[in-house]
């Protein structure tokens, strides 16, 4: 019994079926990141902490534009 899994698994997928499957998470996490990256540009003058919240964003893909829009939003709109 083989209990590790290794790269060589990944060949052995058929990826034509996977994709259709992954296709709209991946396009919902697009659409998010570029909302937000548009929101924090539209209103970095009033936005505090504009560069974090970049990297946010970018680096926490589908969390980083949830946690700007409940949290992030709400220091900029204070002032």
């Amino acid at each position: 019994m083989q209990l590790h899994y290794g790269l060589e698994e990944l060949k052995e997928i058929d990826w034509t079926v996977v994709l259709p499957i992954l296709m709209p998470f991946i396009a919902i996490a697009l659409v998010l990141i570029v909302v937000a990256l548009i929101d924090l540009y539209r209103h970095r003058k009033t936005q505090e902490h504009v560069l974090f919240w970049m990297i946010i964003i970018l680096v926490c893909n589908t969390i980083g534009p949830i946690l700007y829009f409940t949290i992030g939003r709400k220091g900029g709109a204070a002032r």
